[in-house]
């Protein structure tokens, strides 16, 4: 491996997110002291990852099934709105919640031109039968709290409970990274919109 060959993995590496100059050097070194064979398995992950997954036909998370688990188990008549399919993984991680989840794909964020049609707002709209209450938990910052504002406007009167996350996480910040015990007071302590 050249260092031209160096260059373009530490290159790729940089692409992902958070990841600096030391780290993409760091990662692509690691690759280096790799055997033959587990460097093929790094690489057949990635593509097998990129060729079964897709988005789950009912909640739009990541899956390998046409439905995920979730959706395909779980109580239907509560659901859970998120920006993102990784804030799945951040309220899952409470333990508190037993509904399903929709996921939108974004916010609502007029400067970067993304209005309610621009992401998975009418998917929602369309999964709303017996559904006894919505809980958006959308970041608590601009974006995510003109989202709450448009889906509540939308779906209260259906005569269906909108509630959002209680703020025991701080404005300004990500679900993402809240701790376990914030979201749990978080999810517990949801307000209706």
């Amino acid at each position: 491996m050249g260092m031209d060959a160096l260059s373009a993995l530490i290159a790729r590496f940089r692409t992902l997110p958070g990841v600096g100059v030391k780290t993409a050097a760091r990662y692509a070194y690691a690759v280096l002291g790799f055997s033959e064979e587990e460097a093929e398995q790094f690489a057949a992950a990635i593509v097998d990852a990129k060729r079964k997954i897709h988005f789950c036909k009912e909640c739009g998370t990541f899956t390998d099934k046409d439905v995920c688990d979730i959706c395909a188990t779980r109580d239907k008549s509560v659901i859970c709105v998120v920006a993102e399919p990784k804030d799945i993984a951040a309220v899952e991680k409470t333990g508190e919640f037993k509904g399903v989840y929709h996921v939108l794909h974004g916010v609502i964020d007029f400067q970067k031109g993304i209005g309610a049609e621009n992401i998975r707002i009418k998917e929602l709209l369309a999964r709303l039968s017996g559904v006894k209450e919505v809980i958006v938990a959308t970041n608590p910052d601009i974006g995510g709290e003109l989202t709450a504002t448009y889906l509540a406007n939308q779906i209260k009167p259906l005569g269906i409970k909108v509630s959002r996350l209680a703020y025991g996480i701080s404005v300004g910040s990500e679900i993402e990274y809240a701790d376990e015990l914030t979201l749990q007071r978080a999810l517990k302590d949801r307000k209706t919109l």
